[in-house]
Formats: C-alpha cells, structure tokens, sequence
C-alpha cells in the first residue's frame, strides 16, 4: 500500500505535540513549486540539501584538525551527521518535526569556508569593505544563489521554515540578524533543537577528538565535573584512560546533555504553556534549552576546549597556515580574475569582483585550496 504525501501530512497531526511544525502549514517556498506525491516538504527539502554540490564538500572541510592531520577525526560532514541524529533525537523525544529538524541540522553548516573556524576569520577580514562574512549568512547564500539545480530559478527553493533555521541558528559560533526574517519572533521549535544539537555535537565530539589526538592532557580531565562524576560511578579515578573509557565517557556525556536538555525544554513548554507554533514564536526567546545546574557545570568544559584544545599550539599553527592560504588565494584571484576559473570570471560581469572571490574560495575544500595554494605559487607545481 502506497503512502502518499497527505496521508503522511495527516500522520504528522496524530503524532506531533501541537508545538510541533506541521508540513502542511509550512510558510512555503519563494518560487511556486508543486507538491510531491508522497514526500512531504521538508522531506524534500532534506533530499535537496544532501544532494548539492556543497552538502558533498563538507567531507573534505575542517572541523577542529585539517584533513592532512589524519583520517580518524571528525569533519565538518562527520560533524554534520551527528548533529543531525541528536536532532532527530531531540524532536522525536519532544514531539517536535524530525524532518524539519533533520534538515536544518544537515544544511547548518553547508557555507563554511576551507580550514573551519581559521577560515571564517580570514574571509570576514577579507570581506570587511566588501559587505562582511559569516558562515550562516554563506549558507542561506549557498541555498538561495549558488547551487543550481532548476532551470527555473537559482537556488534550491526550500520552504521558509529551513531558510529560517539557517538564519537564526544561534551558538557560541553563530551570528543572527540576516536575510528577510522577523527577528523579533522566535523560530520554530526545531529550528532551536538544531541549535541544541550542534552545540551538543561540538562539545562532545571536540572533547572526543582532543583526547584521542593527545592534544588534550587526560590527567586534566578532573578539572572537570562531568568527569568527577562520570569516574565516582563508573570508573576508578586512577583507572587509565585508554580508547574504550574514553567512548565510553562520551557516551556518557552526550547522554547527560540530551537528558538535560529534552526534560529542562519539556518543562518550560509546560510551565509557559506552549501549545502551538505560534506560541513558541511568540515567546520572546528560545525554549530549549539546558537547565541552569546543567548550564554552570557546561560552562568549565567549553572553557577547557577552549583554552586546552581550541588554541593548543598545534591547532593554532594549522589556523595560521590557513589564513596565510586563504589570503594570498583572495589578493590574488582579485588582482587577476584571469587564474579564476572560466565561469567564475564570467560571473564578476554582473556581481562584486570580491564577492564572487569569496564563494569561489568559501566552497573549497580544504584539499583543494592547498592544492589550488601550490598550483599558483609553486613553480614546480603543474598548474
């Protein structure tokens, strides 16, 4: 038995809480597009995020090491994947839109430059009389301009919903206020669950990698009270800390933040009775979030990745190779857009000469801008 698209939309009203975005009351895309027989809209737009040009690139983009520094650590795909199951996770458990979620999950990071957050800061200077720089901003131009898959229009045309939870994805690593949204109104639930996880994601996995790299001291770990406690129940304090205590301690960790997170929101939806979507925008702020107790014993571990791992010698070396990349790359192709590529000139006819720079040198990958790095200022190199 087939099951169509709105059968699917009726399902979403059985199963979702009344906060829950509904598919069928979605705000709707910029360009008229005709339903799918049996996808719903967010749906399609997850399907179209994960087969652009620039979802791929994320395989070979920096999330904390570059990818010469070895295969075992997460990229900004690998990230991008975990952020996206802790979404799903996330919505399931509160009723909320697991497509929704999904996909902004997977399409949150899709305009980061070469070298991760290195990167991002070598382009914002670049771009600072050019119009600026920031990631989300690079995203939401990325679906909107860049890719192209219709001949009717550029972009990819996702519904309101996913452009909003691009725009007003809110970290320690993000900036709002862009684009053409209200942002005296909160977004969608799953909008804020997709926050949620990429901040679960980060510091977990962050976590994760600095102990497995030896960039991170284990014996510094009960600086930390996540790890006092994790120790006092499942671990001796002088046990060593080899690869299975170490998954097992994220597994842990990725556990107590989920937790916290899913029953602190559920409280607050309780507490300011939020019973439709247009109670969560009108809030004020965002409802899911992490408890108080949870906050305060969060805020020593973000501190520690970022003073131990984020700005640790090594890190900080490959962050400087990456700004000296990015910036002769740009002085460069701007001084001549002949090394640019054939359409790539074309296209500075009608736009910014260093706006067209920077999407071309932001959907690098980390290996194709060294490449392209050697190409053009190594003579032995073949161009």
């Amino acid at each position: 038995m087939l099951c169509t698209r709105q059968e699917l939309e009726d399902k979403e009203y059985q199963i979702l809480a009344p906060y829950g975005m509904k598919s069928r009351e979605s705000r709707g895309r910029q360009y008229p597009d005709p339903e799918h027989e049996y996808r719903t809209a967010f749906q399609r737009d997850r399907d179209r995020i994960l087969h652009t040009t620039a979802f791929r690139r994320l395989e070979y983009k920096t999330q904390v090491f570059v990818i010469t520094e070895g295969d075992y650590y997460r990229t900004r795909l690998t990230h991008t994947v975990e952020v996206a199951q802790i979404g799903r996770t996330l919505a399931r458990t509160l009723g909320a839109n697991q497509d929704l979620t999904e996909a902004i999950c997977l399409v949150h990071d899709i305009g980061h430059t070469p070298f991760g957050h290195a990167g991002e800061y070598t382009m914002r200077t670049l771009m600072r009389d050019f119009g600026g720089f920031n990631h989300q901003q690079q995203s939401l131009r990325v679906v909107d301009e860049l890719e192209e898959r219709f001949p009717e229009h550029r972009g990819l045309n996702l519904t309101y919903e996913v452009r909003e939870g691009i725009a007003k994805h809110e970290t320690a690593f993000d900036e709002i206020g862009f684009g053409d949204f209200d942002l005296t109104e909160a977004p969608t639930l799953e909008s804020q669950l997709a926050s949620a996880a990429d901040e679960i994601a980060y510091n977990t996995a962050d976590l994760d990698d600095g102990l497995r790299a030896g960039l991170l001291d284990p014996r510094e770990l009960s600086q930390l009270d996540f790890w006092r406690e994790w120790s006092s129940i499942y671990s001796p304090q002088n046990e060593r800390i080899t690869d299975l205590v170490r998954h097992k301690f994220i597994r842990w960790l990725v556990n107590e933040f989920v937790t916290d997170l899913v029953t602190n929101t559920n409280a607050r939806l309780i507490e300011h009775n939020i019973d439709s979507v247009a109670r969560v925008r009108a809030f004020g702020g965002a409802i899911a979030g992490f408890s108080d107790t949870f906050a305060e014993k969060k805020a020593p571990l973000q501190e520690f990745l970022l003073t131990r791992f984020y700005r640790q010698y090594r890190v900080m070396r490959m962050a400087s190779k990456a700004e000296h990349v990015i910036e002769r790359l740009f002085n460069a192709y701007l001084t001549d857009p002949r090394l640019l590529p054939t359409k790539t000139q074309e296209r500075m006819q009608g736009e910014i000469p260093a706006r067209v720079v920077c999407d071309y040198i932001a959907g690098m990958t980390d290996r194709y801008a060294l490449d392209e790095y050697a190409r053009l200022f190594d003579p032995l190199k073949p161009v």
